[in-house]
């Protein structure tokens, strides 16, 4: 990590290049914020990205490791009003004038150093809803004060359950390419159960992965049904952009019901037309 001097606007440029470089089905819900709350998720997806990165990319465990605890140490400096990197400086105005919660980012920080411990294979359900929680509910928590959502038990039961519904769906999509890579997400209860063998390399042809993989499309739709009841008590227009990442996983995930769970299947995905139908339909009239 550098320690020059970084412009606001230089660190501005650079969080919105990396949303832009990502292409993540995020971005359309992003662009529709306004200019500060905008700029605030490019800032709080570039330091997910970036986290992400150190986890998934190349180099020893122990680099891994080494990276994301100075990432740690950026957050602290965050919190004490000087950062050193791009990221870091564009996440200053975003944490002053919303309130983002300083355990939130150590928490996500604490989900990459699970994968770059790993390979992750066959966590227990706790472990997997250990890691779902600091992957992507952090994100969401994240999230929801740059959204404008009021703080409370909606907002925290809104975001912790829709973070882990989109997790549980990009397993799902994923499960072929993540053995590949030496990772299985899928639960160590749930692949016992269904005679699955517990190793990556084995997982793809197993007999029993087609039940698994309907245990956790459940799960997930049970995640999506608690994100819908909490938005009850919120306002739905705040939280669009969150509604139309909600419609797009939802789709992906009947998409793959509807075609069943046979083995070796491609990966699911959308058309640009899919993705912005679902747009529109969340935009102006959400499916609460």
């Amino acid at each position: 990590m550098l320690a020059t001097a970084i412009s606001p606007e230089d660190a501005r440029r650079h969080a919105e290049e990396t949303v832009k470089r990502s292409k993540t089905s995020f971005g359309p819900g992003m662009r529709i914020l306004s200019k500060a709350r905008r700029e605030g998720m490019y800032a709080v997806y570039a330091f997910c990205r970036e986290v992400d990165d150190i986890a998934d990319e190349g180099g020893t465990r122990d680099e891994k490791l080494a990276a994301l605890g100075e990432w740690r140490a950026e957050i602290d400096r965050l919190y004490d009003g000087a950062p050193q990197t791009p990221t870091g400086v564009a996440l200053l105005a975003p944490v002053r004038a919303f309130g983002l919660p300083k355990e939130e980012f150590i928490l996500m920080i604490e989900g990459m150093e699970m994968d770059a411990k790993g390979p992750v294979v066959a966590p227990t359900l706790d472990e997997l809803a250990a890691y779902t929680r600091r992957v992507a509910g952090a994100a969401g928590q994240l999230s929801m004060p740059v959204f404008g959502a009021p703080k409370g038990n909606a907002s925290d039961d809104f975001a912790i359950s829709l973070g882990d519904a989109l997790q549980l769906t990009n397993i799902l999509r994923d499960i072929e390419q993540d053995a590949g890579e030496g990772r299985l997400y899928l639960p160590r209860e749930l692949l016992e159960k269904n005679g699955c063998p517990l190793t990556p390399a084995e997982i793809s042809t197993a007999t029993g992965l087609p039940s698994v993989r309907a245990e956790i499309a459940a799960m997930a739709r049970r995640k999506f049904a608690g994100a819908r009841l909490a938005l009850k008590s919120l306002d739905w227009r705040v939280l669009r952009p969150a509604l139309l990442m909600m419609g797009v996983y939802e789709r992906y995930l009947d998409k793959m019901t509807a075609r069943g769970w046979a083995n070796e299947q491609p990966r699911v995905t959308l058309s640009k037309g899919e993705k912005a139908a679902i747009a529109l339909r969340w935009l102006f009239a959400p499916k609460i």
